[in-house]
């Protein structure tokens, strides 16, 4: 992960989350707790529906920050003492025993590469600092053509080794790992899972636009999240999605990008060309128990593009909902396995 970690995307949340509640009495209802603040150069947000003391939000806040700053010593690419610059460090054919978190991250990203034909690959952290979006001060253009050949000729995820037996890694080629596409989704899992040892049943984390909720906003009611037109511009819910005990990520080209010459150059790198995407997916959500998984296969599809997207998800059972660009208009695009846990109804609303 990246920290400061561009920011890409960005769930549209607070309408529909500030909006105040007023119950049958006319009288407002109590509003929830929010805490919030800044990790991975992006913002975090956590909101609780339930009556919390003082004393008991600030718990709240201390645990959740602390998960978060644990994930972020772990795998940043801007701490220089970080695992995984220690890891980046080591000498190709050099065994990293690696901690459970940093060990688990790598074998989801593992999983998510092979997958998705290579579509995910986290050995691309050199293409991404020759693109000007990693920790390397570089100017915002085209690399030369032979820097960037070789820089993609030193990637490629068969070549990072996982021992699951000695919980270990080592690289076979000299190339320079990056974790920005998994690891924010694995700090919304981690926070999940430590309100859940404290006994905490219904909330939402948002960690600049991966999330998860758990139980209910209110009894009865699911959680309701916004997904963003997918329009630098603007901050307009373009779907609304039911939730309930679930997490989902977004990846879009639409945020961190910056134009040559009139050409825009998104933050996702092609694995294959070492170019950035040039398509017309504009915007990937993600619907998965993991938020790793998630997070991961977002980045994936917005590489495959939506015909490859629809059949890699519809193949590996992933719930995907994508926004294309179609010339003044946006088109909305599910898969399957989405689709059936949407029911018919709400999904052609979604297709409308």
């Amino acid at each position: 992960m990246q920290s400061p970690l561009k920011f890409f995307a960005f769930l549209f949340l607070g309408l529909i989350l500030t909006l105040g509640l007023v119950g049958c009495s006319g009288e407002p209802e109590k509003q929830p707790l929010r805490l919030q603040g800044q990790i991975f150069g992006t913002f975090w947000l956590a909101t609780f529906p339930d009556d919390w003391s003082e004393d008991q939000a600030q718990q709240l806040e201390a645990g959740i920050i602390g998960e978060l700053e644990a994930v972020n010593q772990s795998m940043s690419t801007y701490i220089e003492d970080s695992e995984l610059n220690q890891l980046n460090q080591t000498e190709p054919g050099e065994w990293f025993e690696a901690s459970d978190a940093l060990f688990k991250v790598l074998a989801i990203s593992q999983e998510v590469a092979e997958a998705s034909e290579g579509a995910f690959d986290v050995t691309i952290g050199g293409l991404v600092n020759l693109w000007s979006f990693g920790p390397e001060a570089r100017a915002e253009q085209i690399p030369e053509t032979a820097e960037l050949e070789a820089s993609l000729a030193e990637t490629g995820y068969a070549y990072l080794e996982l021992d699951s037996e000695n919980q270990r890694v080592r690289k076979l080629r000299d190339f320079y790992i990056d974790l920005s596409g998994v690891a924010k989704g694995y700090a919304v899992d981690q926070v999940g899972r430590w309100l859940q040892s404290q006994g905490v049943e219904n909330y939402l984390i948002n960690i600049g636009g991966d999330l998860i909720v758990g139980g209910e906003r209110k009894p009865g009611q699911p959680w309701r999240i916004g997904v963003e037109v997918p329009d630098g511009t603007i901050q307009q819910a373009h779907h609304i999605l039911p939730l309930v005990d679930s997490s989902i990520a977004t990846s879009g080209d639409y945020r961190n990008y910056y134009e040559v010459e009139g050409r825009r150059m998104s933050h996702t790198i092609n694995p294959q060309t070492g170019w950035p995407i040039d398509h017309n997916l504009a915007s990937v959500t993600v619907d998965h128990p993991s938020n790793a998984v998630a997070d991961a296969w977002a980045t994936a599809f917005m590489v495959l593009g939506v015909e490859k997207s629809l059949e890699a998800a519809n193949r590996e059972g992933i719930k995907l909902l994508m926004i294309s660009r179609e010339e003044e208009s946006w088109k909305t695009w599910i898969s399957e396995p989405y689709r059936e846990k949407l029911g018919e109804e709400q999904s052609q609303k979604l297709l409308k």
